[in-house]
C-alpha cells in the first residue's frame, strides 16, 4: 500500500514538473505563438465624377452647386469621413460646409456644398491618408481634386443703348488721363500705382484722349486747353530730352529721366513718336487764336527739335530705337517691322527739321519687303499681308493707327485696311477656336495683346497665349471689327462688369481660366480704348492727324497713297 501511494505521488510530481517547464518555456518564447489577426487591408482611390462627368482631377466652369462623387475600391468608414478625412476648402483654405451621402455600398461618397458657391472661384477637395475603410484600413495615397466655378451670366448693370454704352466707356476711361493725370506735369502716369513715374508714349495717347473728352463734352474746351498748356509747358521747358527725343519714363514733377532699364536711360524714339502723334493732333484741334495759337507754337517747338535723322546711327538706312548720352547706341535695337512702330517712320519722314529719306523706310522698316515684314499667309480664312505668324499681338494695329487712318491707305507692301482688319479677325478667330482649351474664350471673350498677367507682363498673341484676355485688344479694334468688338464690350460690361469695370474703365486684363482679374490700369492700354472708339464713331483723331500738312507730305514721300493725302 505504501509503495502504491509513493508511486502515485511521484507521478503527480512529474506531471507538475512537466507542466511547470512547459509553461516556463512558453513564457520565454520557446514554444508556439498564439495566432495574431492581420492588419486591415489598405485601399485606394478609383475615380471622381463632378456633375456626372469624369475628367481627371481638375474641373473648371462648374455651376454653383456641384455634385462631387469620389469612388474607392472599398467601403468607407462614415465616422472617418465625418471626422474630416475628406475636406472641401476654398482658395483661402476655409472649410466649405458640405453634405455627405453614400452610394455603392459606401464605396462612393457624394459631396455637395450646403449653399451655392460664389462664381469664378477656386476650391479643392482633399481625401487624406487618414481616410479609413469600414474594416479599418487606410487610404494608400492622398488625393486632391481641384474645382473652379464658372461665370455668373446674370446682368450686372441695367441695359442701355449701344451709343450710351460707348459714351460710358469713353467717359470712364477718360478719368484715367484727366482725373488721375500727374498734378504737376499733367502727363499720364505709367500705371495706377506709378506715383511720380509718367510715360511719354502713354501721355501721347492721353493727349488724344483729352481731345476726345473735350469733343464729347466730358470737360469744357477751356479745361482741355488749360490741361494742354500744363502738359506742353512741362514738355517744352522742364522734361529732359536726348537729341530732342523723350525717354520712356520721366519724373512727373522734376522732368528727370527715369531709366526704363539700366541701359535704357535716354531717348526712346518709338515712345517719342506716340507723344508727337498726340501733340500734332492737339495742334490741329486747338485751332483758335490767342492762347490756342501760343499752344500751337509751343507744340511746333517740341516737334521740330526731335532729331529723327540722328537715330539712323551714322546715316544707316534704318532707325534705332534708343540713344543715351551715357551709353550712346549701346542697346543697338533697330526699328524694323511689322510691329507697332510705323508711326515712327511716318513722323521721321514728316519732320521739317530732321527728316529721313524714303530709303530709310524701305531698307529699314520694310526690310525691302523681306522676311519679318511681308507675310502673305492665310490663317482662319484671312490673308495677312504683313507681320509674324498669326499676326502677333493686336497693339501692332493700334498704336500707330491712333492717328494714321488705315482706310484707303496703301503702299507697295500692303493695303492697310486689309492688314488691320485681317490681323484682328485672325486674333478673334484664334480665341474663338481656342486651341489651348482655356475656359472662357469665346466669340464674346477674345483679344490677345500686351498686358499685365498674374505676377508679370507679357505680349500675348496666338503664338504666346497664356490664357489672359486684355479688354483693350477687342475694344481698341472697334474700327476694324465693330460687330465682334461690340459683342465683347457687352459681355465685359454686362456679364463681367462687377469684376472688370471700375474707377478708370476696364481693368487691364483677366483670365477666366485662372480666375484672375487685374487691379491695374496702364496708360498704353487705356488710351487706345477711348481713342479708337472715337475713331470708329467720328474718325476724329484720324482726321486731325492726317490733316497736318507735314504728315501729308511725309507719308506721300514714303510712297503711301490714300484719299486724305
Amino acid at each position: 500500500m505504501n509503495i502504491i501511494m509513493k508511486t502515485k505521488g511521484l507521478l503527480v510530481c512529474l506531471a507538475l514538473l512537466v507542466c511547470f517547464n512547459s509553461c516556463k518555456k512558453s513564457s520565454d518564447g520557446g514554444g508556439p505563438t498564439p495566432p495574431v489577426d492581420p492588419p486591415p487591408a489598405s485601399f485606394s482611390f478609383n475615380s471622381v465624377r463632378v456633375n456626372g462627368v469624369s475628367s481627371g482631377l481638375n474641373y473648371i466652369g462648374l455651376n454653383a452647386s456641384p455634385v462631387i462623387k469620389l469612388s474607392f475600391n472599398a467601403a468607407l468608414s462614415r465616422t472617418s469621413v465625418a471626422n474630416g478625412a475628406i475636406s472641401f476648402r476654398n482658395n483661402s483654405n476655409a472649410t466649405v460646409l458640405t453634405t455627405y451621402s453614400y452610394e455603392n455600398g459606401d464605396s462612393t461618397v457624394v459631396l455637395q456644398p450646403t449653399a451655392p458657391l460664389p462664381y469664378l472661384a477656386k476650391y479643392s477637395i482633399l481625401a487624406s491618408t487618414g481616410l479609413k475603410s469600414a474594416t479599418g484600413g487606410n487610404l494608400l495615397s492622398a488625393v486632391t481634386i481641384n474645382l473652379t466655378t464658372g461665370i455668373d451670366s446674370t446682368r450686372k448693370f441695367p441695359d442701355i443703348t449701344d451709343n450710351a454704352l460707348l459714351d460710358l466707356v469713353q467717359k470712364q476711361t477718360f478719368k484715367y488721363f484727366y482725373d488721375f493725370g500727374h498734378p504737376v506735369s499733367g502727363l499720364a502716369r505709367e500705371r495706377n500705382t506709378s506715383g511720380e513715374t509718367v510715360t511719354s508714349g502713354g501721355s501721347g495717347f492721353g493727349i488724344m484722349a483729352l481731345i476726345t473728352g473735350v469733343s464729347r463734352n466730358f470737360i469744357t474746351r477751356a479745361e482741355g486747353l488749360a490741361r494742354m498748356q500744363k502738359i506742353v509747358g512741362f514738355l517744352k521747358n522742364t522734361a529732359q530730352t536726348v537729341k530732342g527725343a523723350y525717354p520712356h519714363w520721366l519724373n512727373g514733377t522734376t522732368g528727370a529721366i527715369i531709366p526704363f532699364s539700366a541701359a535704357d536711360n535716354g531717348a526712346d524714339l518709338v515712345e517719342t513718336s506716340y507723344l508727337i502723334q498726340g501733340l500734332i493732333c492737339a495742334r490741329q484741334y486747338f485751332s483758335n487764336a490767342g492762347d490756342e495759337a501760343t499752344l500751337r507754337a509751343d507744340i511746333n517747338t517740341i516737334v521740330n527739335r526731335v532729331e529723327w535723322d540722328w537715330f539712323r546711327q551714322n546715316n544707316q538706312n534704318v532707325l534705332y530705337w534708343h540713344y543715351s548720352n551715357t551709353g550712346g547706341f549701346s542697346i543697338n535695337m533697330k526699328i524694323q517691322g511689322w510691329n507697332e512702330s510705323l508711326i515712327t517712320y511716318v513722323l521721321g519722314a514728316s519732320s521739317a527739321t530732321h527728316s529721313i529719306p524714303k530709303a530709310v523706310y524701305t531698307n529699314g522698316w520694310a526690310n525691302n519687303g523681306g522676311a519679318g515684314f511681308v507675310n502673305g499667309n492665310t490663317y482662319y480664312g484671312y490673308t495677312l499681308p504683313l507681320g509674324p505668324n498669326l499676326g502677333g499681338p493686336l497693339f501692332f494695329e493700334h498704336y500707330s493707327f491712333l492717328g494714321i487712318n488705315p482706310n484707303g491707305l496703301t503702299d507697295v507692301y500692303a493695303n492697310y485696311a486689309t492688314q488691320t482688319k485681317n490681323h484682328t479677325l485672325i486674333n478673334y478667330n484664334y480665341c474663338k477656336a481656342n486651341p489651348k482649351n482655356y475656359y472662357g474664350y469665346s466669340d464674346s471673350v477674345w483679344g490677345l495683346t500686351a498686358s499685365d498677367i498674374s505676377g508679370g507682363y507679357t505680349a500675348s498673341s496666338p503664338t504666346n497665349d497664356v490664357g489672359v484676355i486684355a479688354p483693350t485688344a477687342a475694344l481698341s479694334s472697334f474700327p476694324y471689327t465693330p460687330t465682334e468688338s461690340m459683342k465683347a464690350l457687352k459681355f465685359y460690361y454686362y456679364v463681367l462688369g462687377d469684376k472688370l469695370f471700375k474707377e478708370y474703365g476696364f481693368v487691364d486684363a483677366f483670365s477666366l481660366h485662372d480666375q484672375w482679374f487685374a487691379d491695374s490700369y496702364l496708360a498704353i492700354d487705356q488710351g487706345p480704348i477711348i481713342v479708337m472708339i472715337e475713331n470708329y464713331r467720328t474718325q476724329l483723331l484720324w482726321n486731325l492727324f492726317t490733316s497736318a500738312p507735314e504728315v501729308k507730305a511725309g507719308m506721300t514721300a514714303l510712297g503711301f497713297t490714300a484719299p486724305y493725302l
